[in-house]
């Protein structure tokens, strides 16, 4: 029939077979051949012979009904139904009939746990999670424990959850069995049970479902599992969240961990419990690595004084440090600047210094931050400090001190164009202070320069004893300028690197007398005699010009200044030149002028002196040769006891010259051996006592003067005379 394509003649036949009463009405091969011969050629009988017939291969045309090709979804679930094979039947439900209004009502008439447990997990797989949890409950099945938490938690069904995981742990032992129960318990505010459930025997995670508590804000909950650990930290953050701020002082106190005092300290600033707040930031301070996120949370807060006062304390205790020194400072410099500087002065070896200078700079406190500069020795960076602010930063005695200890020579030369703008009365301080540091040349050039030099006379009198030639002439023009001859003239005696010329031309026309006078001691200086004597000559300076013609040793100086005196006829300045110049002038050169002009009176003394200074010397030779010849005699008369004849007449007397007046020939018969030749009737040659000895610097003239006088007493000798140096006899 069927490879002849007659379905329909072959139903008709197989009903008339199966369904009336025949001897193979109960034939299952019939049976299935109608059954499925309906499902291929008229599936609306298929319904009716499945109900009516019994005996046929059910679980196999069930199968064959659901296939792809037939999809008669009713007549399987009623095969399954009708052979009570339900959870079969629940699949095709759910399966295929999707209908689980319908899964729901047969498993509730099935009441099997297979089929609750089948229902259940589709109604996770639709979101129906209060629906499956209880499918699950009635089904007793914990094997989907996971998906079910996972969806409870997803829809926020924990209660139902709650009862879930109570049968699910009698089932199965797994941690996250017990630790989704205590989150469950915590979500459902039900913190007793969960308490007591924490307190009993349990594989739970407590420390991560604490975590996971604490983070989704369920504190109280979190609080109790963090006791139950314990968990100091977490404990104290729960009861920081809480408000409860002593009891987290405790717990932190337990913890004893810096992160968990930090955030003690931060959320007790914000309530604003600044005495928790200290509590837990003296525990935090003592730690450098917090301590500045400590201050700009204080900071954020505008809370000043409280962290002022939290340093402050802290400073006092064992565990300070330098950057608990370092911040304080930092603090009084932002916020109270009056007590800045007596907190450096006591903490100075205490602070990182740099910072606290740098904190000092951005506020402008110039005075604390020059002596942090003195303090770290850097004298440089404080000198500098103190010039560029000097309306608040500049002390004098403070200045100078620091000025000694710097190691840029600028800074010197710098701090003195300081001190002429600003304080130029002190500046003569300043440079004593400095006196050896500075180069003088440098320092005079500088304020000359400047044009205030007689700003530091008392400065340059001081280091002039260095004879540097550029103070020596500052100072002398400064003298010059201000008419101060004695000082000039001390200058210029004492110290001589300067240009002498250019000031003896300088003063040499000055309107004071003893201006020029100096110029003419200067001339003096540089043995420029002539043009000094011709200055003393024009202002009558009588006395200057022989000092002059003396120390120049120029013995045409000196008689041309004798023969200025007879010209002009001061026989008194003639008298005193013949006195001053005494080495210099010839005897028959003053004699002549005087014996011409009629200056007898005057040139007397000098005469007495030259005769008595010659007369001395011949005597002095004459003990000198009388000595010498007993020396030789003695030699002589020693070994053979010899008399000599006769003695023969010594020589002239060594440095005497020709006399000009000899002794007639017939008085030159007997030389007196111990006068060297001359005679001396009337003992004037003799050494008179008191009269002092020839001086050891007597010229040729005097030496050998022009005209002598002889020793005979006036006994008739004739005179003979020389020729003058200008051709004239005298």
């Amino acid at each position: 029939f069927i490879s002849a394509a007659l379905p329909q003649e072959l139903i008709e036949l197989l009903e008339k077979i199966v369904l009336h009463n025949s001897d193979f009405s109960g034939n299952r091969n019939l049976q299935n051949l109608l059954i499925l011969t309906a499902i291929k050629a008229d599936k609306k009988r298929v319904m009716d012979y499945i109900n009516r017939l019994n005996n046929y291969d059910g679980p196999e045309i069930a199968k064959i009904a659901l296939g792809e090709q037939y999809q008669l979804y009713e007549e399987a679930f009623t095969i399954y139904k009708k052979f009570n094979l339900n959870s079969d039947a629940v699949d095709t439900l759910l399966m295929n009939l999707e209908s689980l209004d319908r899964a729901g009502e047969f498993a509730a008439r099935a009441n099997e746990p297979e089929v609750w447990s089948k229902l259940g997990k589709a109604q996770l797989v639709q979101n129906l999670v209060s629906q499956a949890i209880d499918s699950y409950l009635k089904a007793q099945e914990a094997g989907d424990y996971k998906d079910v938490i996972q969806a409870a938690e997803r829809e926020e069904t924990y209660e139902d959850l709650v009862k879930y995981l109570q049968m699910a742990r009698q089932k199965t032992k797994d941690q996250i069995i017990d630790s989704e129960l205590v989150y469950a318990f915590a979500k459902c505010d039900n913190l007793g049970e969960m308490e007591e459930f924490i307190s009993g025997t349990n594989t739970a995670n407590v420390q991560a479902v604490g975590d996971r508590l604490f983070d989704e804000g369920h504190f109280k909950a979190a609080k109790i599992l963090f006791q139950s650990i314990p968990n100091n930290a977490k404990l104290a953050s729960c009861h920081v969240h809480l408000g409860e701020f002593s009891q987290a002082v405790e717990a932190a106190r337990k913890a004893n961990n810096p992160k968990t005092w930090k955030e003690v300290n931060f959320a007790c600033v914000a309530a604003k419990e600044f005495r928790c707040a200290q509590i837990a930031g003296m525990n935090i301070i003592v730690h450098p690595d917090h301590l500045e996120e400590l201050i700009l949370h204080y900071e954020k807060g505008g809370y000043f004084e409280e962290l002022i006062q939290l340093l402050d304390s802290g400073i006092g205790g064992e565990r300070a440090h330098v950057g608990l020194y370092t911040e304080l400072g930092i603090l009084y410099a932002k916020y109270k600047p009056e007590k800045l500087m007596d907190f450096c002065k006591l903490n100075a070896s205490r602070m990182n210094i740099p910072k606290i200078i740098r904190g000092c700079e951005r506020h402008c406190l110039w005075p604390e931050a020059v002596f942090l500069y003195t303090a770290y020795d850097e004298y440089d960076a404080a000198a500098n400090t103190m010039i560029l602010h000097s309306p608040s930063a500049w002390t004098h005695d403070q200045f100078v001190s620091v000025m000694q200890k710097v190691s840029n020579s600028e800074l010197f030369y710098r701090a003195i164009s300081f001190y002429l703008e600003m304080y130029p009365l002190l500046l003569n301080g300043l440079l004593t202070a400095v006196a050896n540091k500075v180069d003088h040349a440098r320092v005079v050039q500088q304020i000359r320069k400047l044009g205030h030099l007689p700003l530091i006379i008392p400065y340059m009198k001081q280091v002039q004893q260095h004879n540097i030639k550029e103070v020596n002439d500052a100072l002398n023009d400064l003298y010059v300028d201000g008419e101060d001859h004695e000082s000039l003239r001390q200058s210029i005696e004492e110290y001589d690197n300067f240009d002498q010329l250019a000031l003896a031309q300088r003063v040499e026309k000055h309107d004071l007398l003893e201006m020029r006078r100096i110029a003419c001691l200067l001339y003096r200086k540089n043995k420029r005699f002539k043009q000094s004597i011709e200055l003393s000559k024009i202002d009558r300076l009588y006395q200057d010009a022989m000092e002059t013609a003396r120390d120049s040793g120029n013995q045409e100086l000196a008689e041309s200044l004798l023969k200025y005196f007879v010209e002009i006829q001061d026989r008194d300045c003639f008298a005193s030149c013949l006195y001053v110049c005494y080495d210099l002038i010839r005897p028959d050169i003053a004699l002549e002028l005087a014996w011409r002009n009629r200056f007898m009176d005057q040139v007397m003394p000098y005469m007495i002196q030259i005769v008595r200074e010659y007369t001395y010397r011949v005597d002095a030779l004459d003990k000198k040769i009388e000595h010498k010849e007993e020396e030789e005699q003695k030699e002589k008369s020693a070994p053979n006891d010899y008399v000599p004849d006769f003695m023969p007449m010594n020589p002239m007397l060594q440095g005497m010259g020709q006399l000009a007046l000899m002794a007639p020939p017939g008085m030159m018969s007997n030389p007196n051996p111990l006068s060297g030749g001359m005679t001396n009737p009337g003992g004037f040659g003799t050494m008179q006592p008191g009269m002092p000895p020839s001086m050891p610097n007597m010229p040729a003239a005097a030496a050998n003067p022009g005209m002598a006088m002889g020793t005979t007493g006036g006994m008739g000798m004739q005179p003979q005379f020389q020729t003058m140096p200008g051709g004239r006899p005298f």
